[in-house]
């Protein structure tokens, strides 16, 4: 089972109750706490991640960015762009976005397997079976 680790500041530009719901709109699941910077929380599922990108058929770039975010044999860490993410959207974002991002870290023992399941490889824009 992955945990999942979530932080995203939270500036005075910025309303914290939508930050907040654009973190739970991606992941529904986490338990979100808030400090002075702004929230962070955990969950242990990415069903629902994995659902909004097969929705929206960017299984290819999530698979890309999660394999570049690799650190080690169990973690890897994307970047998430907060504005689209109150919409309920994926858009993965550089790590020294303006307003901050909503930083994902996933950790599990097996990460490639879990990779494989997130966001499975495709061949003409279909999933490719196993």
């Amino acid at each position: 089972m992955p945990t999942v680790s979530i932080v995203c500041p939270v500036y005075p530009s910025e309303d914290p109750d939508k930050v907040r719901s654009a973190i739970e709109k991606l992941f529904p699941d986490a338990v979100i706490e808030e400090d002075d910077d702004g929230f962070f929380g955990s969950c242990t599922s990415l069903d629902n991640f994995s659902h909004r990108i097969r929705k929206q058929k960017i299984l290819d770039a999530t698979r890309s960015v999660l394999y570049r975010g690799k650190k080690g044999s169990d973690r890897t860490v994307f970047h998430l762009n907060k504005q689209v993410a109150f919409m309920g959207k994926v858009s993965f974002s550089e790590p020294k976005a303006i307003l901050g991002t909503i930083r994902v870290t996933v950790e599990d023992p097996d990460i490639l397997a879990l990779i494989d399941k997130v966001a499975p490889e495709t061949v003409d824009g279909e999933e490719v079976l196993r």
